[in-house]
């Protein structure tokens, strides 16, 4: 068995842990980006208000499906990416690193396939984060809580199978995000590796931050649009997107511009964080993994020359 098994494993590991240290961060994003109001809500205020209206595990909303949507999307992408990597470096010069291109190509491809098999998972944690609420005998807001095994039946029952697939257009549009995200690290880590040699935990922590931070930056308004898209689409005109252009529009209409990046704030913080910590656990990770599949007899132990 190759090494990409063991990237996507280790891949998978890396994510968890992340997704587990930053998944409040995601859910304040999450209902950021959902939120249709015209005014500006502050990370500040959107904070306490989970905290005062579910307390502590609001922040925790979906937890189940997000840890494990971002292991199968975390494993299927670091498969795709040492596959393909793996094959266009067999057509090249030997120790010549790949070109700006060939990495984006990569990451495409990668991506591509992530995207797809994936976001029926991300559907049903969007769904689970933006609860519903509703008033109680009381007076005070309530939130219906679905597992994710309910929230799946239910879109099955209201939309089919095709509502696992809402979203789907600005999903593949943003595989710019992980191949920008990926050719950054790439060429940073060749840089970086001429100058120091072998790397440390830390450096694959900074390399993570910085690549994920310019690849958020750039694709923060289709993230919006892709979030409000996996909603169910109803309610009036302005809240139903039917392409990735009409969300535009109509979140510039009925928002301003600033409605493309709500909930940019702590998206940064998370993403940035959560891909820094993915990309050191992941390199940690990754002799364990092949320890493991050595193990289990899935791989051949390699022999020291």
């Amino acid at each position: 068995m190759s090494d990409n098994v063991a990237h996507a494993l280790a891949g998978a590991g890396g994510g968890m842990v992340s997704m587990a240290l930053t998944y409040p961060l995601t859910t304040l994003s999450t209902r950021s980006q959902v939120s249709k109001s015209g005014g500006r809500i502050s990370q500040v205020e959107a904070f306490k208000r989970i905290m005062k209206e579910e307390g502590p595990k609001g922040f925790y909303s979906g937890i189940n499906s997000a840890m494990f949507g971002i292991a199968v999307t975390q494993y299927v992408y670091y498969y795709w990416y040492e596959l393909v990597k793996a094959g266009i470096e067999k057509g090249v010069a030997a120790g010549r690193a790949l070109t700006i291109g060939e990495n984006m190509l990569t990451g495409a491809i990668a991506g591509a396939a992530t995207a797809t098999i994936t976001n029926p998972i991300w559907v049903i944690n969007t769904r689970q984060v933006v609860k519903k609420e509703s008033t109680g005998d009381d007076g005070k807001p309530t939130f219906k809580k679905q597992s994710t095994w309910q929230t799946a039946l239910k879109i099955l029952r209201e939309e089919g199978p095709a509502g696992f697939f809402q979203g789907i257009l600005p999903a593949l549009i943003l595989v710019i995000n992980p191949v920008i995200q990926f050719t950054v690290f790439e060429r940073l880590k060749a840089w970086l590796q001429t100058r120091k040699g072998n790397l440390s935990g830390l450096d694959f922590f900074l390399l993570g931050a910085i690549s994920k931070l310019a690849a958020t930056s750039i694709t923060y308004p289709y993230i919006v649009v892709k979030s409000r898209m996996q909603l169910k689409q109803t309610g009036d005109e302005n809240s139903r997107y039917r392409s990735v252009l009409d969300g535009f529009q109509k979140i510039i209409k009925t928002e301003g511009v600033k409605g493309l990046y709500k909930g940019i704030e702590a998206k940064l913080v998370q993403s940035v964080l959560a891909s820094a910590f993915t990309f050191a656990f992941k390199e940690e990770l990754f002799s364990s993994a092949v320890w493991l599949l050595v193990l289990l007899r899935l791989r051949e132990p390699k022999v020291s020359a």
